[in-house]
């Protein structure tokens, strides 16, 4: 993974571009550095996850490159993809979590950033993965951000994305015991938004999960692949 696929704005290793931007990133760092370790135990169960990721690995050519947004401590995405011989690059806004995944998977790069502050390259990625990253954005950041996703594909890469389907916006709520502030869409709505921003979707996945957590209770998650066109 090089420089010319995706670049910090400055160098810097958080967003920078602003009061709007630094603050937003301390709000989702904060809520992530405190969970750390936590929130992986929580979805380690998902057979849905898993599927979807076994999926992506029967889509992907030998050593493609991969973007994983909201890396997290890098297990189960960096982590299958990486021990499968892909190129993965993992982007997460908190430090504790960049830590942790760059100890557990040291054959991926992690970069402690906010992905809308960084400078995507056209076509820099055969494939995109969004797990559940999105929620804790602004409806219209999550409109933006989806469409420069599928623009840093290549023509055919793959798109995979995952997100809680409610038709919810600017909630405030509380995830595993920490306050956040979520935006959110309904499952159709979710995919004509990755439709109209240049991708097909080939694959839908619901499911009910339950966070292995005493504040977890059951949550409705969709996966979706689509291929840029």
């Amino acid at each position: 993974m090089n420089d010319s696929q995706v670049r910090g704005d400055g160098g810097e290793p958080r967003g920078g571009r602003g009061p709007s931007a630094e603050g937003r990133g301390r709000t989702a760092a904060a809520v992530f550095d405190a969970l750390g370790a936590e929130y992986e135990r929580a979805f380690a169960g998902s057979a849905a996850h898993r599927a979807s990721l076994e999926r992506l690995l029967a889509d992907l050519a030998p050593a493609s490159r991969v973007l994983d947004v909201g890396s997290g401590t890098g297990r189960p995405t960096a982590q299958t993809l990486a021990g499968a011989g892909h190129r993965v690059l993992g982007v997460d806004v908190s430090p504790v979590m960049t830590g942790l995944a760059a100890r557990q998977v040291p054959e991926a790069e992690f970069r402690c950033a906010d992905v809308r502050d960084l400078d995507l390259a056209e076509g820099g990625f055969d494939a995109v993965c969004v797990y559940f990253s999105l929620l804790q954005m602004e409806r219209d950041e999550q409109r933006g951000l989806v469409e420069r996703l599928v623009r840093a594909l290549r023509p055919g890469g793959v798109l995979v994305v995952a997100t809680v389907p409610v038709d919810a916006e600017g909630v405030e709520a509380v995830f595993m015991g920490q306050p956040v502030r979520v935006s959110s869409f309904g499952a159709e709505e979710f995919a004509a938004l990755v439709t109209r921003a240049g991708a097909v979707v080939e694959w839908a996945h619901d499911a009910l999960f339950t966070p292995d957590h005493p504040a977890g209770s059951p949550e409705p998650h969709l996966f979706l692949h689509a291929r840029r066109v």
